[in-house]
């Protein structure tokens, strides 16, 4: 008998972020046109090979105007789909202000048997995704693992009262420049607000060094994030 337990495959999450330039603006509408049919195509390929979720953050932040949520258990997934969208005609006039790394695994303080599988990630399409790294306090980790999971399971008590907002947490230990990375599917941009102040005045709290930029998107099929960027989504038909 085999003693080894088959733990499930992690996996990858990625959040790439991206600016199109002006001059993309200023080429003629149909090679426009072109260019995001060729970006979607890509993403529409990829989507039957793992995750890739679209939201767009136009008129909201100045930095970022389009979010690739993807989720996979192969890492060359994620290399082998920026390869694809950098052949397109758009890449070329695409700024990547931000892209974050994470991975599943299970949480030491709420699933403390080492022999349970890492929690999955299943995106339940909720209209939006509020997302940002976090970096907790050095002190944190000094404190026992008693006071580390009285605090925690205060913070997810406190969570569990939102019942509108799923918590998709990931670690990226060693693989990016933050600790975690932090995703939330929400009905409302307002609903996650009333949860962070509350979470506010938690012991947790207290050992956050960092929890910024904050990025809230609305989910979209790519082709409608992608005409928003020139604003044929709102031009009304005639």
């Amino acid at each position: 008998m085999n003693d080894e337990v088959d733990l499930e495959t992690p996996q990858y999450v990625a959040y790439t972020y991206y600016k199109v330039a002006p001059e993309w603006r200023r080429l003629p509408a149909e090679e426009r046109a072109v260019a995001k049919a060729a970006f979607a195509d890509v993403v529409e390929s990829f989507q039957r090979r793992m995750t890739v979720l679209s939201y767009s953050h136009v008129g909201v932040r100045p930095d970022v105007e389009l979010l690739l949520w993807k989720i996979t258990e192969r890492y060359e997934d994620l290399r082998d789909l920026g390869t694809a969208l950098n052949g397109t005609p758009l890449a070329g006039y695409l700024d990547t202000p931000y892209s974050y790394l994470a991975a599943t695994r299970s949480s030491k303080y709420f699933e403390r048997d080492t022999r349970r599988p890492p929690r999955k990630i299943v995106p339940r399409g909720a209209p939006y995704l509020v997302v940002y790294p976090f970096v907790k306090l050095r002190p944190w980790y000094a404190l026992s693992m008693e006071d580390r999971v009285k605090a925690m399971r205060e913070h997810a008590e406190i969570g569990s009262r939102f019942a509108s907002i799923t918590n998709h947490t990931t670690y990226s230990f060693g693989i990016d420049d933050q600790e975690f990375m932090t995703a939330f599917e929400c009905e409302s941009p307002n609903d996650f607000l009333e949860l962070m102040m509350t979470l506010r005045e938690t012991e947790a709290s207290k050992f956050t060094e960092r929890d910024t930029p904050i990025f809230v998107g609305t989910a979209e099929p790519v082709r409608s994030v992608l005409d928003s960027l020139d604003g044929v989504a709102s031009i009304a038909p005639g």
